[in-house]
């Protein structure tokens, strides 16, 4: 396993995040436990979560993964072998916190007990923020963003509150660093520079969905991590399981996600089809197999910290994990940028 650094906490993750979401809905605690169980075995030794999950989100999946990973630390005694990753949920589901959950000091204060509780863990080593107050381009919202109605000094100062409530729990214990998730440029840069002004924690990392079919963090938000060593935490690497072709031609297989909801249908465009079909090709003309092609390629940017992987079947994440010993030739890559610019944007 190879491992970077999580930004300027001084910590080494592992290049492989092992992601959870499926436990608690599409997942059993008992195949959430063989995992983890697995992923401690290769060398993971990061794991991410949110107090959210299961996905899809709902009031009877919400917080149910956490309590799979709690129930997991209680049985094994090895909470000091993982480095825990955790996310307070942003506005827009009612069932949370009687659906006020704009992140703010009173949001994050009653979150991270709830988290701390349901992990059975007296600490958190990263705790992010799962997306923004404000309006944002992410979970397919990219074609019709706009900021326009957006109070820049109401957000700074929202920032503060948040950043001086993280201090204050860093100091508890309770948490140990910090990261953002579905940020912008903006939003990122001014998170650091309200750090740096305050002397307040700094964000580690930026969790944002990157695979090769949603390539939207390049080129401003990769010259950040790059230059500003707030590297890329990629989630949804293989495009929610798209680029296998699972969904090729309004395919549903019986237990896959888009089963369970529609949410993440907003992928599925004649263009991001006509990808798919093109990365197939390119792994076919190899002799790889296209998911590992996919995780390989976000392991192999120099931005990415950690490629979140996740899996509903032990095969699954045993493919998903042997990407890291994948390197990918030039041709390859030549290939895949090819493709790439033919359908930069997909979705």
């Amino acid at each position: 396993m190879e491992y970077r650094k999580l930004g300027r906490t001084g910590l080494d993750v592992s290049l492989i995040c092992l992601g959870t979401m499926t436990w608690g809905l599409q997942n059993t605690e008992e195949q959430g436990h063989e995992q983890m169980d697995y992923a401690l075995e290769q060398g993971i030794n990061f794991f991410d979560t949110a107090e959210m999950y299961a996905v899809p989100p709902s009031p009877d999946t919400y917080g149910k993964t956490e309590t799979i990973i709690g129930t997991w630390f209680a049985s094994r005694k090895n909470r000091d072998k993982v480095i825990l990753a955790s996310k307070i949920a942003g506005p827009g589901m009612p069932w949370v916190r009687d659906g006020k959950n704009h992140i703010d000091r009173k949001n994050i204060l009653a979150a991270v007990e709830g988290s701390l509780k349901r992990l059975q863990t007296d600490y958190i080593d990263l705790y992010q923020l799962h997306w923004t107050n404000r309006p944002n381009y992410h979970f397919g919202n990219a074609w019709n963003f706009n900021p326009v109605d957006v109070d820049p000094r109401k957000e700074k100062e929202e920032f503060l509150e948040v950043l001086r409530t993280m201090e204050e729990l860093i100091q508890a214990g309770k948490i140990r660093h910090v990261g953002l998730s579905n940020e912008t440029a903006w939003g990122t840069m001014n998170w650091l520079r309200l750090s740096e002004e305050h002397n307040l924690p700094r964000m580690a990392s930026i969790q944002n969905e990157y695979s090769l079919l949603c390539r939207l963090y390049e080129p401003d938000m990769a010259e950040i991590s790059l230059h500003e060593d707030i590297g890329l935490l990629a989630w949804s690497p293989l495009a929610g399981g798209m680029i296998s072709g699972k969904y090729l031609d309004d395919a549903r297989p019986a237990g896959s996600r888009w089963t369970y909801s529609t949410k993440y249908n907003y992928r599925d465009s004649e263009q991001s089809q006509s990808a798919i079909r093109a990365y197939i090709e390119i792994a076919a003309k190899y002799g790889l197999d296209v998911c590992q092609m996919a995780n390989a390629f976000v392991n192999s940017k120099s931005f990415v910290t950690s490629n979140i992987i996740g899996a509903t079947s032990m095969e699954q994440l045993k493919v998903n994990i042997a990407s890291v010993d994948i390197e990918l030739g030039s041709e390859v890559l030549e290939d895949i940028h090819q493709v790439h610019r033919n359908y930069t944007k997909p979705y």
